[in-house]
C-alpha cells in the first residue's frame, strides 16, 4: 500500500500581496522624480561653487569685473559696499562657498538615504565607496543626520552675520541667534526622541 501524499509547504513563505496592496507599495516610485530633480539642483550649486570660486580667483589677481561681483554678493542690504578686497571680504566669500558645499552634503544625505531608506535598496554592501553612514542608515537616523545638517548650514549663516555684525541691527542679530538656537534645540530633541523609542524598542524585545 502507498503512503498516502501530504502537501509540502513551504514555512517561511511570503504572504501573497493582493492588487491594491502591490499598487500602493509600487507608489512609492512616484519618488524618484523628485530625488531626481535634486540631483539637478545639484548641478546648479556645483556650477555656482565654480562661478563665485572663479571670480574670487579673479578678484586676487585684480580682474575689476569680479572685483564688483565679490563686492556685490557680499554687501548687506541698506550697508555700504565694501571698496576693497580684504580679510574680511575674502572670508565672507569662502563661507559662502562652504555653505554651498554643506548644502551640497544635505542634497546626498536626502537624495542617497531617502531613495535607500523610502524607494529601493541600491545594495551597496562591500562597495569600497559606501558611505559609513548609509550601512545602518534608517528613517531616524536620516532625520538625525539631517538636523544636524542643518545646524551647519545655520552656523555658516550666523557666522557671516557676526563678521558684518556692524551693518545689522540688534534685533537682526538676537532674531538669527534664537533661530539657530532652536534649530540646535530641535535636532536634540529628535535625536532624544529617537533613543527613547530605540531603548522601548529593545525592551519590547524577547530576551
Amino acid at each position: 500500500m502507498s503512503e498516502p501524499q501530504f502537501p509540502t509547504t513551504t514555512p517561511n513563505a511570503a504572504p501573497q500581496m493582493t492588487p491594491l496592496n502591490k499598487v500602493i507599495f509600487m507608489s512609492r516610485w512616484l519618488q524618484l522624480p523628485l530625488y531626481l530633480g535634486l540631483i539637478l539642483a545639484q548641478c546648479v550649486y556645483v556650477v555656482h561653487f565654480w562661478v563665485e570660486l572663479k571670480d574670487l580667483i579673479g578678484a586676487a589677481l585684480g580682474n575689476e569685473a569680479a572685483l564688483q561681483h565679490i563686492f556685490a554678493a557680499v554687501a548687506v542690504p541698506d550697508a555700504p559696499p565694501p571698496t576693497k578686497l580684504n580679510e574680511a571680504t575674502i572670508m565672507l566669500v569662502v563661507l559662502g562657498l562652504i555653505d554651498v558645499v554643506m548644502i551640497s552634503n544635505l542634497l546626498i544625505m536626502v537624495i542617497i538615504g531617502g531613495y535607500e531608506t523610502f524607494v529601493s535598496r541600491m545594495n551597496l554592501e562591500g562597495h569600497p565607496d559606501q558611505p559609513e553612514w548609509l550601512s545602518h542608515v534608517n528613517a531616524s537616523v536620516l532625520k538625525t543626520k539631517l538636523a544636524m545638517a542643518i545646524i551647519g548650514i545655520s552656523s555658516i549663516h550666523l557666522l557671516k552675520t557676526f563678521i558684518n555684525a556692524a551693518a545689522y541691527d540688534i534685533k537682526t542679530l538676537v532674531a538669527q541667534t534664537v533661530i539657530h538656537i532652536v534649530f540646535l534645540l530641535s535636532a536634540m530633541a529628535i535625536a532624544y526622541t529617537d533613543r527613547i523609542m530605540i531603548g522601548t524598542q529593545n525592551q519590547s524585545r524577547p530576551h
